[in-house]
C-alpha cells in the first residue's frame, strides 16, 4: 500500500518521477517538471493526467501540429502512433500510465 500526496513531490531533474506501481508492465509514475519533454511516439498507449499545474500538449494529428491547455484533471491519451510533448507552465505534477520501458 502507498498514500502519495502530489502536490509535495519535486524531483532532482525536469521529468523526473517517482514510480508507483507496475502492473503486469503496465507502470503508473508520478512526475515533476518545469521543463518541456521531447518530442515522442511512445511503445504502446500512454495516459497522461495533470495533478498540479498546467502544460500545453503539442500533438500531431492529420498532417498538422495542434496543442491544447491542460489543467488540474485534464487528461491527455495518446494512443498508438500519436506523435506528442509535454510543455508545463510553469512547474507540473503529471500522472502517467503506460508501458513498461516506454519513452
Amino acid at each position: 500500500m502507498k498514500i502519495i500526496k502530489p502536490a509535495t513531490f519535486t524531483a532532482d531533474s525536469a521529468w523526473g518521477s517517482l514510480p508507483i506501481a507496475n502492473m503486469n508492465g503496465i507502470t503508473t509514475k508520478l512526475h515533476w517538471t518545469d521543463q518541456p519533454y521531447k518530442w515522442h511516439v511512445n511503445d504502446g498507449e500512454e495516459v497522461f493526467v495533470v495533478l498540479d499545474g498546467k502544460v500545453e500538449m503539442f500533438y500531431k494529428e492529420e498532417g498538422g501540429e495542434r496543442s491544447v491547455i491542460l489543467e488540474l484533471g485534464d487528461i491527455f491519451y495518446a494512443s498508438i502512433g500519436t506523435e506528442h510533448v509535454a510543455h508545463p507552465i510553469g512547474e507540473a505534477r503529471v500522472l502517467v500510465v503506460e508501458s513498461e520501458g516506454s519513452v
